[in-house]
């Protein structure tokens, strides 16, 4: 508790001596980050093997390289998001210049998950060091392994006043949001973000919330190509074992392609994780024994189609799909966030619909449809996060566009411009000469004056 206290008064002082703040001081911090990344490749790779099972290629493609790519786009453009811009000054403030200025808040918290372990500390703290704050690091308890190796690259890139880690469990979660920060951002589950949202209101403290929720799949009978349709959901929704917040959760199937795309989705599972996945080197595991007794006890063994198997030793569960599930089964009361996917038979769109529109608005949404009027609708009028047409997951691989929840779902948004947005405080500033000054503001009011503020005020 004293060493926490200790470490965020160190970075109010450095905050305060002004030194995060300089342009140029920004740019060389993120070019320093993406060397030290680089420089540690070999050990985050090692370690997210030991941690959760993945493989080289996944642990680069999802996490390690979508990070530099961040850094990346972050350094191309940061100048320009920088600059202060310049507004239209109404004829009421005449002769006035105003414009906004994007200033850090100061010292902030980012609280991170254990299923993308590097990918969602490092990208949150892209867009804070861009913006010029002091960051404090809290990586999850369950990811040891890589929370150690981020400690160790986060020491030796950056005096602990600017950038630090903290590791630990329940109880330095517990220390750290009983002190004051300018800024938290925090990506975890539902219930300990409620938690975060209580303890930051003590404060006033403003924050971002990247939760979680049943993402749904809709699978339209228009869909021109079922087996790619297939392919692109098997990839979504079993990469990483499942344990990934915008997951598929569910399928809502048309009734008229639910035997073709069943057939489709267990031979492109099959393709990709073989006979035998637990013989696929890269397939990976569930985090520990308590979620991998938990996703398993929502398998109904009536209803599997496909996997359904489980190995104790290894904490891996293998591909599993469910048909013939129903909105009262167990597997559809909580976010899965593991390697079953159930589906559901809707007899049409509208039923389809319905069924989302009557539940808590989900992280992420995916529609597999060729009819445009269909996809105006489900994307344009139902509420969510964000989603893909004809695709799942990769709305998150852009730095162009926000990632972020809505309602249930989360609070905020971040990604590229969006995480510095996230991390500065719009600052108004109006500047005013001294050589003109209107008198219409002043009293004594007068007539004459009513009728001109009339005229700029309407």
């Amino acid at each position: 508790m004293q060493e926490i206290q200790k470490t965020i008064e160190a970075q109010r002082a450095y905050f305060g001596s002004g030194q995060t703040l300089p342009l140029c001081s920004r740019l060389q911090t993120l070019t320093r980050l993406k060397s030290a990344i680089k420089k540690f490749e070999p050990d985050l790779l090692e370690a997210m093997k030991k941690d959760l099972g993945k493989s080289a290629s996944e642990a680069y493609m999802c996490e390690v390289g979508l990070t530099l790519a961040e850094i990346s786009h972050t350094i191309r453009h940061l100048r320009r998001w920088s600059r202060p811009s310049l507004k239209w000054t109404p004829l009421a403030n005449f002769p006035a210049i105003s414009r906004v200025q994007h200033e850090p808040y100061g010292v902030v918290l980012i609280m991170s998950p254990w299923n993308y372990p590097v990918l969602l500390t490092l990208e949150p703290l892209v867009g804070a060091l861009a913006a010029g704050n002091c960051c404090l690091l809290k990586p999850s308890a369950y990811s040891p392994a890589t929370s150690d190796v981020v400690r160790r690259l986060i020491s030796e890139t950056f005096p602990p006043e600017y950038v630090s880690v903290v590791t630990g469990g329940r109880e330095e979660n517990q220390a750290l949001l009983e002190q004051k920060f300018d800024y938290i951002f925090f990506t975890g589950g539902v219930n300990v973000g409620r938690m975060v949202m209580e303890r930051a209101a003590q404060h006033l403290t403003p924050i971002t919330l990247e939760l979680g929720g049943k993402s749904p799949v809709v699978v339209d009978r228009d869909c021109s190509n079922l087996r790619l349709a297939a392919r692109r959901l098997a990839f979504g929704k079993f990469l990483n074992v499942g344990q990934t917040c915008i997951a598929p959760d569910y399928v809502l199937c048309h009734a008229d392609v639910h035997d073709e795309f069943l057939r489709l989705l267990c031979e492109e599972v099959t393709k990709m994780y073989g006979e035998r996945p637990f013989d696929n080197p890269n397939y990976g595991k569930i985090i520990n024994r308590k979620h991998f007794d938990r996703i398993r006890s929502l398998i109904n063994p009536h209803k599997t189609v496909l996997g359904g198997e489980a190995d104790e030793p290894s904490l891996r569960i293998a591909p599993t799909i469910l048909d013939g599930v129903t909105p009262d089964d167990a597997v559809m009361q909580e976010e899965i966030f593991g390697p079953i996917l159930p589906i559901l038979t809707v007899r049409n769109l509208d039923e389809a619909y319905q069924f989302i529109a009557s539940r808590p608005h989900p992280l992420a949404l995916y529609l597999f449809s060729s009819k445009k009027e269909v996809q105006r609708r489900f994307m344009g009028t139902l509420q969510f996060g964000g989603g893909c047409v004809n695709d799942t997951i990769m709305h998150i691989a852009s730095s162009s566009m926000p990632f972020g929840g809505v309602g249930g779902s989360g609070m905020g948004g971040y990604h590229g411009k969006y995480s510095f947005r996230t991390f500065t405080h719009d600052k108004t500033v109006v500047r005013k000469p001294f050589f003109l000054d209107l008198p219409l503001r002043y009293q004594p009011y007068r007539t004459w004056k009513d009728r001109i503020i009339r005229m700029f005020l309407r």
